[in-house]
């Protein structure tokens, strides 16, 4: 179930990141700095959540959606008024990173109850 979700919140960041227009189809969303770099930390975090929950490793959930920051950025390198930025791939790797350890602590910590 949690794969699942995890796939469809990847098609969306796709999706969202092929918009010729700065801020995608989230067009409401204010994305100028420094609230583009909390944007790209929350979406990669619910990425790496997801995935989090569908393996139950937080490395690997951290990995896979750090790599698919990577493969956003090279994405949006070819996208028409995109640019792909090593400062966007750092906040989507930190809000993995917050992410799924918040989540597994939280899991420890309730598991000890």
């Amino acid at each position: 179930m949690f794969g699942v979700l995890a796939l469809f919140w990847a098609a969306l960041t796709f999706w969202l990141s092929a918009s010729s227009d700065a801020q995608g189809a989230a067009g409401f969303l204010d994305l100028s700095p420094p609230w583009d770099k909390l944007y790209h930390a929350g979406n990669f975090g619910v990425l790496a959540a997801l995935l989090y929950f569908a393996t139950g490793r937080v490395w690997l959930a951290a990995s896979l959606a750090s790599l698919y920051g990577v493969l956003d950025e090279v994405h949006q390198a070819f996208v028409p008024g995109r640019s792909s930025d090593a400062g966007d791939w750092l906040a989507d790797t930190t809000g993995a990173l917050i992410a799924v350890l918040l989540l597994s602590w939280l899991r420890r910590r309730a598991g000890a109850r």
